[in-house]
């Protein structure tokens, strides 16, 4: 039985769908049994800050698919981590074999932000004694749809990443990774960078949202040093600004232009485009933008 934790999530409702095509045995973690019910399989109401319903959701479970929040604008230790730790001692005492988390490309000590924080989170699954796997994905295409900052008021394209390419890989991607190694006997004990088929620049990205959506989308670059005066003026703490700043800057500076074969190697297949996103993904694209002036 497999647990499948953040199963509302970009990743997590993909991975849904291909566990119920294959019909492999599972359950949905989720927070909200009214999402849960919408998913359509079983589920388990529970929350990572509340220890005992994790205990009664992995009753019976032997596969875990870890799979939390990113980095919040808090002072001190990424919640995250703290979260993160409890769970994996959740799954020892509940008797699980093996744990497949989702980390981030380049997780490294003293990282900031969430590369730090997974750093912390793998050593801690890695000493654990379970079985693990590690998916490192690149920068996630869905942030194109999730309103995340994406776009100006005026629907073109923003961001600090100059003209370094990115290898951005399409969330139905990671969750198909993920399902082959919840599933088979493959991965144990290894670590996977994911990536798309090819690392594009945001230039680049704006022609491609331009063809698909019929209208001109420009990409405006910012420095990162203004991103973080702006975050800074929402409110968040000057740290958490400054960080992402710095994290801005290694990736204009190519730190995610690599591409790697991983999701061919793990399901015989090419990764997906920017373009077979785009064409999946059109009608969430066209609502985002609908309202912008043009």
């Amino acid at each position: 039985m497999i647990l499948v934790t953040g199963a509302t999530g970009s990743i997590g409702r993909p991975l849904v769908r291909r566990l119920q095509k294959d019909g492999a045995a599972f359950k949905a973690l989720v927070r909200d049994e009214a999402k849960g019910r919408v998913l359509g399989c079983d589920f388990a109401v529970g929350d990572f800050d509340d220890p005992g319903s994790i205990v009664a959701a992995l009753e019976g479970v032997d596969r875990l698919f870890l799979n939390g929040a990113g980095a919040h604008p808090v002072e001190g230790e990424q919640p995250m981590i703290r979260q993160q730790k409890a769970v994996i001692d959740a799954a020892r005492k509940a008797g699980v074999a093996r744990i497949v988390k989702v980390s981030v490309w380049h997780a490294h000590e003293g990282g900031r932000l969430a590369e730090g924080a997974h750093w912390q989170i793998e050593q801690y699954l890695k000493a654990s004694g379970l079985g693990w796997s590690l998916l490192q994905p690149s920068s996630f295409m869905q942030n194109f749809i999730t309103g995340a900052g994406s776009f100006t008021v005026g629907g073109d394209l923003v961001g600090s990443y100059a003209d370094a390419p990115v290898s951005y890989i399409d969330c139905e991607d990671i969750a198909a990774c993920a399902a082959t190694l919840l599933t088979g006997p493959y991965g144990n004990g290894e670590i996977f960078v994911l990536t798309g088929p090819q690392a594009l620049t945001h230039a680049q990205i704006a022609d491609k949202l331009s063809a698909a959506l019929g209208r001109t989308v420009r990409y405006v670059d910012l420095p990162s040093e203004e991103l973080a005066a702006t975050l800074k003026s929402q409110g968040l703490p000057p740290r958490f600004a400054e960080d992402v700043a710095i994290l801005l800057k290694e990736v204009a500076s190519g730190s995610l232009a690599t591409t790697t074969s991983a999701v061919q190697d793990l399901t015989g297949r090419p990764a997906r485009t920017f373009e077979d996103f785009l064409a999946a993904n059109h009608q969430d694209l066209q609502a985002l933008l609908a309202s912008s002036p043009h």
